[in-house]
């Protein structure tokens, strides 16, 4: 089933997700709800704060290339294990946040641990795209955004456009 999506601003998305301490048949068709809520958007992550469930469940799939298969991940209680110094910056954008865009700056490649949707521990390295989404998405359930990075006048231009969305799809 396609979740609803959260716009900024919304205190939902500012506050840390609980870890997920227990893989539930509940979960795991959550996992599958926001897959098919994220390709529908269409991105390539989405968190669950921000369909409004406080728990540290992400899914990412940034397969863009024409005929390459997807590689749909689920990742419960991620995080980012180690780091490279060296630095990449890449636009970001975020469901939460449509149509704004502005270029952030994080490590070029991590390492991550999770637990997958049968509830193994896994361990894997990302870099370039892979690497941007999942520190971007793990930030979501820390109630970091995209737009934490920036300077404060351009964050403000940015939530200032969101109100203004926000209220006119109100109106309809």
């Amino acid at each position: 089933m396609k979740r609803t999506i959260l716009l900024h601003p919304d205190p939902r998305l500012k506050k840390a997700a609980a870890p997920v301490d227990d893989l539930s048949d509940d979960l795991r068709a959550l996992a599958d709800d926001m897959l098919k809520t994220m390709y529908e958007a269409p991105g390539i992550g989405l968190a669950a704060p921000q369909i409004g469930v406080s728990s540290r469940l992400i899914v990412l799939d940034c397969v863009k290339a024409e005929g390459e298969a997807p590689r749909p991940l689920v990742m419960f209680n991620p995080e980012v294990i180690a780091s490279s110094d060296r630095l990449n910056t890449y636009e970001e954008g975020c469901l939460s946040i449509p149509d704004q865009y502005a270029d952030v700056t994080r490590p070029a490649e991590v390492e991550v641990r999770w637990i997958d949707r049968d509830g193994n521990e896994r361990t894997e390295t990302f870099d370039k795209l892979w690497a941007t989404c999942v520190q971007h998405e793990i930030d979501h359930l820390d109630g970091k955004l995209f737009i934490d990075y920036l300077k404060p006048l351009k964050r403000q231009m940015i939530t200032r456009k969101m109100v203004k969305l926000k209220r006119e799809l109100a109106r309809k």
